[in-house]
């Protein structure tokens, strides 16, 4: 991939701004669902509808083939994704709409961890202190002592743990296939592993609901797409202390929308996990380009 150009700051900013937008629509539209729907059921569709926005994608993917390690591939990263999903869209269902986004920060750290128990990458200390400044805001977060901890808090924990290994699946597979194939494929075995589900508690769904849920899918789609274009146009320090508006937004969508009161506990347990994600990013941008940068001797071309 093509380094993002640093003329471009602006755009990426914007790019990202859009992205953290439209994700908060995919919050708010299932959280305006409710319980109304099963998750599983909730989920197919939304999945269902996403692949009507990735068939011209999808299509010449299955036409050009992959080879049996590729499949395999594509099959358990479906399977981990399948169980994320049924866990976000229940604790979805039930949570206030930035409480649910302040605890998906917890995606990277969990990436982090994984990358470096299935990867063996190295945890230095920088990470490790960054890992435990998360966890801390993911503490301050659900609070356990002073309030009841509820099942949807663990189904979102669980549902930050299966994205996070499933993004380390979408790296093995971002080597050995195209991008649009690797996101074509997620939604395509997603829907397939959420279908079995849904079909179990099956409730017929309005016209109102699918119409909703078709919104759910644009907004996943766009959000995604906005979320590439950021990291196009300029590097991950520059794009990820903006994610945090997203937890602004969130806030602001449960309130005026659906009468939650904005927690503070919440909002400053997003902003540490943001803080720690932030610092880790620019590290590593850092450390990157101390290794790039020749020497002051050295012969200048």
């Amino acid at each position: 991939m093509t380094a993002p150009s640093s003329s471009r700051p602006l755009a990426g900013v914007l790019w990202m701004l859009a992205a953290g937008l439209a994700f908060v629509g995919v919050n708010g539209t299932v959280r305006h669902l409710g319980t109304a729907l099963p998750a599983a059921e909730g989920a197919f569709l939304r999945f269902a509808f996403g692949l009507m926005f990735l068939m011209p994608a999808l299509l010449p993917a299955l036409k050009a083939g992959f080879s049996p390690l590729v499949w395999r591939l594509f099959a358990v990263r479906g399977a981990l994704h399948t169980v994320a999903v049924i866990l976000w869209f229940y604790a979805m269902a039930r949570l206030p709409v930035a409480e649910v986004t302040a605890i998906g920060y917890l995606n990277p750290i969990g990436v982090t961890i994984g990358a470096a128990l299935i990867f063996g990458e190295k945890l230095a200390l920088r990470r490790i202190l960054a890992i435990c400044v998360a966890i801390l805001g993911a503490l301050v977060i659900l609070r356990p002592g002073l309030r009841e901890i509820q099942p949807a808090h663990l189904s979102q924990l669980g549902a930050a743990a299966c994205f996070a290994v499933s993004y380390l699946f979408a790296k093995r597979l971002s080597g050995l296939a195209s991008a649009s194939a690797v996101v074509a494929m997620m939604s395509l075995t997603v829907a397939i592993g959420l279908a079995p589900f849904a079909a179990l508690t099956w409730v017929p769904p309005t016209g109102t609901q699918l119409a909703w849920l078709a919104t759910t899918a644009a907004f996943a789609t766009g959000g995604h797409y906005c979320m590439t274009r950021a990291f196009e146009a300029a590097p991950l320090t520059v794009t990820q202390p903006v994610t945090f508006l997203q937890l602004v937004w969130a806030a602001i969508l449960g309130m005026a929308v659906f009468g939650e009161p904005v927690d503070p506990f919440v909002m400053l347990g997003g902003g540490l996990i943001i803080a720690a994600i932030s610092y880790m990013t620019w590290r590593e941008a850092v450390l990157k380009r101390a290794a790039v940068t020749p020497a002051a001797n050295a012969a200048k071309y």
